[in-house]
Formats: C-alpha cells, structure tokens, sequence
C-alpha cells in the first residue's frame, strides 16, 4: 500500500470514529427528536438510522468537515417529513377504519394531556413544529435550531413565536 492510501485509509477511520462518538452522544436526543414528529417507535428508529446512513456518506465526502449533530438533525427532520409524506398519501387509500373513543379517567388524565400536545404540535405546519420541538425537547438555542433547519435566527423566531400562539390559542379551545 502506498504512503497516501495509507493516509487516506487512517482518515477514514479517524472520521469513522467521530461519527461513532457522534452516534453515541446524539442518538437519544435524536430518537426523542423524531418521536415527536413521527407517531410509532419503529418508524422513529428507521428515521434515526437512516439519517446516520445519511450523515456517514456526507461525512466521508466531505472528510469530517461538516458539522455533524447539525447535518444529522436535518437528516433526521427531513427523513421524518418524507416518512409523513408517505403515510398521508397511503391513508388516502386505506378503508376508513371506525376509531373506538376511549374513555379518559384520574390516572390517565397527564397523559391525554401529553397527548393532546403532541397531537396540537402535529398539527402545527412543518417549520412551526421542527422549531418547537428543536427548542423546548431538545434544549437547543436559536443559532443551534437556524444552523439545522438551514434558516436565520430571526426566522427561527419568528415560528417558535407564531407556533406558541398558535398551540395556545388550540390547547385553550380544546379546555
């Protein structure tokens, strides 16, 4: 092997290593991400998964000089809009299904709550929500959330400050 290859060769690993501690350090705060945006667990693994595939590929092109928990928060942010994509379009085509109400007592009112959240935020459109949930779940600040969603921090502003209103002003009515 020449000298260069071997180079090349010990450049990939290194990378390969910073991605793994990458992996390590991000993958909860990015399944909790992508659990907030999509409804089923094994769906919000695939999103995570696929977004590591994602951010790998870019990270070798790139030769690590991508900023990583970034890249791959927008992997993941746009592997969850294409996965609701597709689940809009096939629910268009299945036979309406009869949902069963089920009944809210004591102990399960902090979780319809919780749901009745997650179900408002769901609703929110898709700048709005990816801005809340980067912000009030995963604590990131503003020049974090701008950095990912590849918009200023005034914009960022802006939705977090439209999609408050707009959760409160639903949550209130739903009372």
């Amino acid at each position: 092997m020449t000298t260069m290859a071997v180079r090349a060769k010990g450049a990939v690993v290194e990378a390969d290593h910073e991605l793994l501690e990458l992996y390590m350090s991000e993958y909860p705060s990015l399944l909790r991400l992508a659990s907030l945006l999509v409804d089923d667990r094994a769906s919000c693994e695939d999103v995570v998964q696929e977004a590591f595939a994602r951010t790998l590929v870019a990270w070798r092109r790139s030769r690590g000089r991508i900023n990583g928990p970034a890249f791959v928060r927008s992997a993941v942010l746009n592997g969850a809009r294409s996965r609701l994509r597709r689940r809009t379009v096939a629910r268009k085509y299945e036979p309406m299904l009869v949902q069963t109400q089920r009944t809210t007592t004591a102990d399960d009112a902090g979780v319809a709550d919780h749901e009745a959240i997650v179900a408002e935020l769901r609703r929110l459109p898709d700048r709005q929500r990816e801005a809340v949930v980067l912000r009030y779940f995963l604590d990131l600040p503003e020049a974090e959330i701008a950095e990912t969603l590849g918009i200023s921090p005034g914009s960022v502003k802006t939705h977090l400050h439209r999609a408050l209103a707009s959760l409160a002003r639903r949550l209130e009515n739903d009372r």
